[in-house]
Order: C-alpha cells, then structure tokens, then sequence
C-alpha cells in the first residue's frame, strides 16, 4: 500500500535499532565486497577492485576492519538483550507477539502464505514480525556463529594453532569461504526481495530507515498487531509525524546504493562461481 504525509505515523523502530542496522549494512557490504574479492582474488575484477584500494593487503586489512566493527555491533546487541531480560525483566523478550524468538504461530503462516501463493486461501494475517523477518534475523545470528568464528580462527591463526590441529584452520577456511558466498547470496537476493522487491512494497520500504510505518500500511500488513494496540491504547504511545522529506530522500539515496552494490556483486559472484 501506498502512503502519504496526510496520514498519521507511528514508529516501528527506535533510533538505535535504525542505528544498528545501519552498521550491520555498511559493515556487511564492506565484508562482501571485500570477502568476494579475495575469494576469487583471480578474477580480473577482483584484481582491479584490489588495485583501486591499494593491493590485496589493504582490501584484507579493510575486511578485518569491518569484521570488527560488525562483532561490536554484535556483542552491542547480545548485552542489549541480556540488560533488558536480567535486569530490565521484560516480560516477553523470548515469547509472545514482540518476540524474535519463532513460535508455532511463524509455521501456521508460512503454510497458509503457501496456500495464498497458490490461490487456495486466504493471506495470513501478520503480528508484530513476520515469520520471514525472523528468518532474516536468525541468519545473522548463524552467519556470526559460523563465518565470524571462523574467520577469526584465520585471523589469530599462531593462536588457534596451540590449541587445535593444523587441519581445522584449512577447515576453517573452507567454511568461512563457502558460508560467506551462502550469505551473500541469501541477502542479495531473499531479503532484498523480502524487504523491498516484493511487489506491495517496490522499489523500496524506508520503514527501516525512518523508523516510522503509515497507519494505512501498519494496518495492512500487520492487522493483529495493529488491532491489539489499539484496543489497549498502545497505538498512542507510539504516535510520530511524518518521517521529513530529507530523511525519506536520504532513504531512497541509502536503499538504492545499497540493493545496487548488493546486485553488482551477486551478478560478479554467480559469473565467478559457475565459471571456475
């Protein structure tokens, strides 16, 4: 759905979860730009890339500066939940409708999107997240499992080495490679799609950026969530004016640069890997 400025607005994130994300994007364009460069450090436009930024050293050197930056946006948001679940107490952090946490309810819509995908039933009618949206968010939680221990295992190598057999760190390359090309392909293509290619909400959903929804959209897309709020006056508590033309501009500007970088190294990856 559509929305102008005559409607009334409510957030949907705060500034710092707007702030957060805006790292993990930069960070994670960094490490794929980077990361695919030197995956296939033999391909002509990993050389010039390389050679732009001054040799494959500095494009390393680079890689392990957003890899930093990333695993502090991490650790940032682990302690943020564990301050508000120890000693903040909030009730449904790991159940309920504002829970990240998937749920019997997450499955039940996945199978009747399914059936409405097939025209055999009605669309689901979402809560505060959609199952997809979970997903999203539990990617990254594997991806900094897997690909960030991993790469510090190559990073800090000598120091690994005390306490593993060699063979683990060849092993740590392998899986470090092949579950980074896994999550540039899943981000560039599923949540680009889910976030913003999908037709109701092409070509972009600054919702992310502005941190503000239209109530027409809010209620649109996810009506239990909408309905519950306002019934208990929640919605109130949430009330915002309409995000500024500046921020909405600089949305679109961050949007587009972003799903073009994302697009450009998927294409350059899908041509290295099947021609290899």
């Amino acid at each position: 759905m559509n929305s102008n400025d005559t409607e009334q607005y409510y957030f949907r994130f705060s500034l710092g979860q707007r702030y957060l994300h805006g790292l993990v994007i930069t960070t994670f364009l960094g490490l794929a730009a980077t990361g695919m460069t030197l995956r296939f450090s033999e391909r002509g436009w990993a050389k010039s890339l390389a050679e732009i930024a001054g040799g494959f050293t500095a494009i390393l050197s680079l890689h392990k500066f957003c890899a930093v930056l990333i695993s502090a946006g991490f650790l940032y948001h682990i302690g943020d939940i564990l301050y508000r679940a120890m000693i903040k107490k909030e009730r449904g952090l790991f159940l309920g409708p504002y829970s990240m946490t998937p749920q019997p309810k997450d499955a039940v819509d996945l199978f009747e999107m399914l059936r409405w995908f097939l025209w055999m039933g009605p669309q689901p009618k979402f809560d505060h997240f959609a199952y997809w949206e979970k997903f999203d968010y539990w990617a990254v939680f594997w991806g900094m499992a897997i690909i960030g221990a991993t790469g510090y295992m190559m990073w800090f190598g000598p120091f690994f080495a005390r306490f593993v057999p060699g063979y683990l760190l060849n092993i740590a390359l392998l899986i470090h490679g092949e579950e980074a090309l896994l999550a540039v392909w899943f981000i560039f293509i599923i949540h680009f799609f889910n976030s913003h290619l999908r037709p109701e909400k092409f070509p972009l959903d600054p919702v992310i950026f502005t941190g503000r929804v239209s109530a027409g959209d809010y209620q649109h897309e996810r009506p239990l969530d909408y309905s519950r709020l306002g019934e208990s006056g929640g919605l109130e508590t949430l009330r915002s004016d309409p995000p500024p033309l500046w921020l909405k501009n600089f949305s679109r500007l961050i949007a587009i640069v972003a799903v073009g970088i994302g697009f450009a190294l998927l294409a350059l990856t899908w041509i290295a890997f099947w021609t290899e």
